[in-house]
């Protein structure tokens, strides 16, 4: 394979690069947007299949080729990622570039607008509401009881419609109201993330772990009251700070140093705040690449639990379906290892025709937690895909 990278005088927008039948991943303007396919790879042999790639780079340093996909929530389950035919990258610098493979010649113009539609929406558990609330109170007592310290019990929904759902539409949607999100498309996964899993920068590594919710409402003095509440609350301390020991302590064995914030801060997106909480540090040489601190991180305590494989092994008996990219991860790497992946929360999984969608969303159980309440917040964070999707 042969890749060729030149300067892009346009400055297109990636959403419509990509618009229903690409690649995306895109935070604030910044990320790439592939068309066509010139390869699909196992996900563990993804920087080194990249690197092997002769690359012809006339702009002096762009990312070049990349591969570009989701993993499952399970630890080490296989998944293929994409490596595009035609990409186009933008930086935080604001510089532009494409890459082609094999002179692909993919058009990167939008073919049209995305059209307003009127469909007929119906909207239903996947799984039964009480069933969600035993399973969640399965998951507090087994914490009462010291089996483990949290878990995370999800539930999803199934959105139906009598058309396909215009998935250039959704994502134009999604940039509007979720643009400091990490937003994305890969074969009918789409969605917006709050958080970041780790992100790796030559030797710079970075992650951003959030745990512990509250609502928004739109008023700017309760959601600062509702903030407030959420950093006193005991509950949702302890929620977050089993995520970002285990993501410190993950990280910490290829880091020559790592800091990390000592206190959580809020982080609000449209429909919800977390807590969250910064970290950022030196990777030691021979650098680790971003693939390998997603197969050591994923899943992490914020979409799985603590212990781990405590945590999953009662996801797996009452939750009552399989979650598969849920939970997960979604992003990008690059030949030198490089890359940024986002934990798949916010996102929806689309059939096959794209005339039906399924939605998960969990919380974290631990001791005091309250099985009406974790409800409550799951509606909360639905909201996010289903005011993108749903358009009556």
């Amino acid at each position: 394979m042969r890749a060729v990278t030149v300067p892009l005088d346009t400055d297109l927008d990636l959403n419509d690069i990509a618009r229903a039948d690409g690649y995306l991943f895109v935070r604030e303007g910044v990320g790439f947007a592939g068309r066509g396919v010139a390869a699909r790879v196992p996900v563990d042999d993804a920087v080194g299949f990249l690197a092997a790639i002769d690359h012809d780079d006339r702009t002096g340093g762009a990312t070049g080729p990349i591969a570009i996909g989701a993993l499952p929530f399970l630890p080490g389950a296989p998944a293929d990622l994409i490596v595009p035919a035609a990409v186009v990258g933008k930086s935080a610098a604001g510089h532009r570039w494409i890459t082609t493979i094999d002179d692909a010649d993919e058009s990167l113009l939008p073919a049209t607008e995305p059209e307003p539609t009127a469909s007929n929406w119906s909207i239903r558990p996947g799984v039964d509401v009480e069933h969600y609330l035993a399973a969640v109170a399965s998951a507090r007592d087994a914490v009462r009881g010291g089996r483990m310290d949290k878990a995370v019990i999800a539930r999803p929904i199934q959105v139906e419609a009598d058309r396909p759902i215009d998935v250039h539409a959704v994502l134009r949607r999604l940039k509007a109201t979720f643009g400091s999100s990490y937003r994305f498309s890969v074969d009918g996964f789409i969605g917006a993330s709050p958080e970041l899993l780790v992100g790796v920068d030559g030797d710079i590594v970075s992650a951003h772990p959030l745990a512990g919710t509250t609502r928004t409402t739109g008023d700017p003095k309760l959601d600062a009251a509702l903030a407030a509440e959420l950093q006193a609350s005991a509950k949702n301390q302890i929620e977050h700070r089993v995520a970002i020991e285990m993501v410190r302590d993950t990280l910490l064995p290829y880091c020559s140093y790592l800091d990390w914030a000592p206190e959580p801060s809020i982080v609000k997106v449209a429909n919800v705040q977390h807590l969250g909480s910064q970290a950022e540090g030196m990777l030691s040489k021979p650098t680790a690449t971003v693939v390998e601190l997603v197969r050591a991180l994923q899943p992490t305590p914020a979409v799985g639990g603590y212990p781990r494989s405590a945590a999953i092994e009662l996801i797996t008996e009452v939750e009552g379906f399989e979650r598969g990219v849920y939970g997960g991860a979604v992003g990008w790497c690059d030949g030198s290892g490089n890359g940024q992946w986002a934990v798949s929360l916010r996102c929806a999984e689309l059939s096959d025709d794209r005339r039906s969608a399924r939605l998960v969303a969990g919380g974290g159980i631990v001791a005091d937690s309250d099985p009406h309440a974790e409800l409550a917040e799951t509606q909360a964070k639905f909201q996010a895909m289903l005011s993108a999707i749903v358009r009556p």
